[in-house]
């Protein structure tokens, strides 16, 4: 197994911690916009550096005074916004611990992540969150404190710590080193109960530093992202963290409804999101397009898009192409920009494959999508695509500071200062999942010469059909997403004669869909899985994907399930990975039903 090191580009002071990445920015630029609040209307309220530093210092100093010691555990669930940053920071200017809960979870995944945790405090969000706690409240005894963000709660905090001195406050900020625990991020758990890792603030620090000095086109002073993705997750929480040190200006929304309406008015330079959100916004513009009467101006335009960004990796691109190109960027690809807000340049893609029309397509509209890899034991980022270095449809080269390697059974193994310590109290899923300093990720994939990597599935989600044959589902459902009218498509086969798919329609796309092709937009899932149309669609984009696969491999019969696949409905993961247990147990039926007679012929 022959692996492959990049040597970090940055010494970090062992005596530093997360806290000391902030006073850097205050230090350098304390006038600076670091946050914008959304106040409705399209009007931002901007924050300075130095106006955050001081409400972190305030919200810590009442921490001081509720009696939070260092390397206690202290909850958060909410949905992204700007005290999500403020209350991260300030417990870290403590010395404590922050324990992320994602805001949907249920009342039992909040009990376990509170009780393993031993957290001593928990800030909610809303009434609502408290109501959930309140269920479970005798089994999370060591919760003695409860702060809900939407009241007085902050203010009253603040309030408290008057008494506290900035030289007990800086004696517990200093309180952390390098290699202390920084948080503890428990795994979305697709398979089991969630896992917490242990994330040290070096592995933030290191990443954070390497990252500004290899992106400095994308994380720069003055530039912008809308956070829109749960800052429970090691993806949005680094990006949050490596925005106050780079000097990024940094709005958050957490209603992806308002996500549009928002960007329009915050303008960001660039952004953050995971595959789907990716494929959601050019499916939508596709079919507004198509309800406008100008759906084959859109394919034309979008066909156009990925023959340039094709040629322009082919080293030329022809006259005629270029035409057709800046003809399309006044009638469409304009409009999409401007959608965004008009200033976005650059997309930061990762949780999942993005795809090589996507990728082709968003970079001939202006938006460059770097696809980055990763995972919450690994701080997120180990690589990541750069602007002047990059292949579309393979994640990115190495962050400095890391480390890759591919086992001989093709699993991705990874190492650096950004991997976790172990999973908390669980030895023996350390054990399991670490050998020496290699963290093995269980994803398969494979490296070119040149370090980028392509992810070919997971090495759990490998179905083996009664015939022997293996195969990854990930290659076979993620082009059948980029339909529009598909919402999930779980890939099945395991033990059995043939692979088949259960597929769930996208609801909100639907409607739409059905509109555009003169049908009652306002039929059920449940009608529409039974539709002749929408069946023959469906059947269209299975023959199309495949077309890459051999007999054994591909697609033989679907089924449409007459539900959404949801985070809601516990079929998704907060980051939008499939629960494929729970989706065997709740669907078996359809399963059932689906192997019940001969499958389809055909390639």
């Amino acid at each position: 197994m022959k692996s492959y090191d990049v040597p970090s580009l940055v010494e970090s002071d062992p005596n530093e911690n997360i806290t000391d990445l902030l006073l850097h920015r205050v230090k350098e630029t304390p006038d600076l916009n670091l946050f914008s609040i959304d106040q409705g209307d399209g009007k931002w309220l901007p924050v300075t550096a130095a106006d955050f530093k001081a409400e972190v210092e305030a919200l810590a100093k009442g921490l001081i005074a509720a009696g939070i010691q260092p390397g206690q555990a202290v909850a958060i669930m909410s949905r992204t916004r700007y005290e999500w940053a403020l209350i991260d920071f300030a417990i870290w200017w403590v010395g404590a611990v922050s324990v992320p809960i994602y805001e949907t979870s249920a009342p039992s995944q909040m009990e376990w992540i509170l009780s393993d945790s031993d957290a001593v405090a928990l800030f909610l969000e809303n009434d609502e969150h408290i109501a959930r706690f309140e269920e479970i409240k005798p089994n999370a005894p060591m919760v003695r404190t409860v702060w809900k963000i939407e009241g007085t709660a902050l203010s009253d905090l603040t309030r408290a710590g008057r008494e506290v001195t900035d030289e007990l406050l800086e004696q517990r900020r200093r309180s952390s080193k390098l290699n202390d625990l920084a948080t503890i991020i428990y795994t979305s758990g697709t398979t089991g109960r969630p896992k917490g890792c242990e994330l040290l603030h070096r592995g933030f620090i290191d990443l954070s530093k390497n990252a500004l000095l290899v992106l400095p086109d994308v994380i720069r002073v003055g530039s912008s992202t809308l956070l829109f993705l749960p800052m429970a997750h090691v993806f949005a929480r680094f990006v949050s963290v490596l925005a106050a040190y780079a000097g990024v200006r940094v709005g958050h929304q957490p209603d992806s409804k308002n996500v549009g309406p928002a960007m329009q008015s915050f303008k960001p330079t660039f952004l953050l999101a995971v595959p789907r959100v990716f494929e959601k916004v050019y499916n939508s513009a596709e079919q507004r397009a198509e309800a406008a009467g100008k759906g084959q101006i859109f394919r034309k335009a979008a066909h156009t898009a990925i023959a340039y960004s094709k040629a322009l990796d082919n080293g030329r691109v022809p006259l005629g192409l270029k035409l057709q190109h800046s003809i399309f960027d006044v009638l469409v690809y304009k409009k999409l920009r401007a959608a965004m807000g008009g200033e976005v340049k650059y997309a930061i893609s990762g949780g999942g494959p993005l795809g090589t029309r996507l990728g082709h397509f968003y970079r001939a509209i202006g938006l460059i999508v770097l696809e980055g890899y990763g995972l919450t034991e690994t701080t997120a980022p180990a690589m990541i695509g750069r602007p002047d270095a990059l292949k579309i449809g393979k994640v990115g080269q190495l962050l400095p500071g890391c480390g890759i390697k591919i086992a001989d059974d093709g699993e991705i193994w990874l190492r650096g200062s950004n991997v976790m310590r172990g999973y908390w109290r669980n030895p023996a899923a350390t054990e399991a999942t670490m050998d020496g300093d290699w963290f093995k990720t269980g994803d398969i994939g494979e490296l070119d010469e040149e370090g980028f990597l392509s992810i070919t599935g997971r090495k759990k989600e490998i179905l083996v059909t009664a015939g022997g044959k293996n195969v990854a589902p990930a290659p076979l459902e993620d082009p059948l997403r980029a339909n529009p009218l598909i919402g999930q498509a779980v890939v099945i086969g395991d033990n059995r004669p043939f692979i088949g798919a259960l597929i769930s329609l996208d609801a909100e796309m639907l409607p739409l869909w059905l509109a555009n092709r003169g049908l009652d937009k306002t039929m059920s899932l449940r009608q529409a899985a039974k539709q002749p149309e929408v069946l023959a669609e469906i059947q269209t984009a299975i023959d199309r994907v495949n077309k890459n696969f051999s007999k054994a491999e591909s697609i033989r019969k679907f089924v449409v399930i007459d539900s959404e696949l949801t985070e809601d409905s516990g079929h998704l993961t907060p980051s939008l990975k499939i629960r494929r247990d729970a989706v065997m147990r709740d669907f078996a039926d359809f399963v059932d039903d689906l192997y019940a007679s001969t499958p389809m012929t055909g390639d």
